[in-house]
């Protein structure tokens, strides 16, 4: 049975188990649950610290895990990335008071709370920057009032918590994150079996159809035959649009896939073109079939 490693709580607990639940699989009705079985699909879930997930999933303890990024990072475990889910983005970044005209090398010889100790002490010593260290598990934001540190180094999602407590962020990100689907790292004497490999696999391949079909809209509009060429190319689809010929002499059909980003853009050009009747819908999941250049 696969085991796999959920976040048991903070920002990225709920959508983490909404992902699960739109890959088809079974959660937990009770937060206070530790762990529970998808017999089903043959997976259980553990329910854990962010900060532990990579610890366990690189002992070997655990097969897959959702955490962090940085967390991953900060870990120092043998594990590696196998599908960025494209939730809980943060920047992880030095802050001081606001009124400080501070640049980075300012930060020499000071002292920097945080609780990613080993990310803040690589990311100065690449830059040559020595400073005392202190390590906190959190609250970070006010040890500069309570007089422990000049500054601070933490994640920064939309900078609220920051600004109300009198801090700015300076200098460029020490390191991005988002949620991040882990496994341990591969070495001739860690072989796995067929069966959890296969299983693995499928799990892998559900989240991706997930992430996708968060990044993409369907939509469906009616085109004058002789512009669909034009149209294809303002709507190309992941690999080309489905097309059907419409009762109405001249006119196709067409549904194709569009980035929700560019969603309104790409309307409006269709619009131009000449395509009628243009709709948007929602995707709930997809597979792509990725390619290895063969085709």
């Amino acid at each position: 049975m696969l085991r796999v490693a959920l976040p048991n709580k903070g920002t990225l607990a709920e959508p983490a188990a909404t992902m699960m639940r739109e890959a088809g699989y079974r959660q937990r009705s009770d937060s206070r649950d530790l762990s529970m079985v998808d017999e089903e699909n043959g997976i259980e879930f553990f329910y854990l610290r962010p900060k532990d997930i990579a610890t366990y999933v690189g002992k070997g303890d655990l097969h897959l895990g959702v955490t962090g990024f940085d967390l991953m990072e900060e870990s120092g475990s043998q594990v590696q990335t196998v599908l960025e889910l494209g939730f809980g983005k943060s920047r992880f970044q030095f802050a001081v008071p606001a009124g400080d005209d501070w640049k980075l090398e300012d930060l020499d010889g000071k002292k920097i709370a945080t609780s990613y100790p080993r990310l803040v002490r690589s990311y100065l010593s690449g830059k040559r920057i020595g400073a005392e260290i202190v390590k906190l598990d959190g609250a970070v934001e006010i040890s500069i009032q309570l007089g422990l540190a000049d500054a601070i180094a933490d994640v920064v999602s939309s900078g609220r918590t920051l600004r109300q407590h009198g801090l700015a962020v300076i200098g460029d990100p020490i390191a991005s994150s988002q949620a991040t689907l882990i496994e341990r790292e591969p070495r001739h004497d860690r072989a796995e079996s067929e069966e959890t490999t296969a299983v693995k696999a499928i799990f892998a391949e559900r989240l991706r159809g997930v992430v996708l079909a968060r990044e993409y809209l369907m939509m469906d509009y009616d085109c004058p035959k002789g512009l669909l060429p034009e149209a294809e190319k303002i709507a190309p689809g992941l690999q080309a649009p489905t097309v059907s010929p419409l009762y109405k002499e001249g006119w196709v059909a067409v549904r194709t896939m569009v980035p929700t980003k560019d969603t309104n853009r790409v309307m409006d050009k269709l619009a131009r073109l000449g395509a009628k009747a243009i709709l948007t819908s929602e995707i709930r999941s997809c597979r792509a079939m990725t390619t290895n250049g063969d085709d």
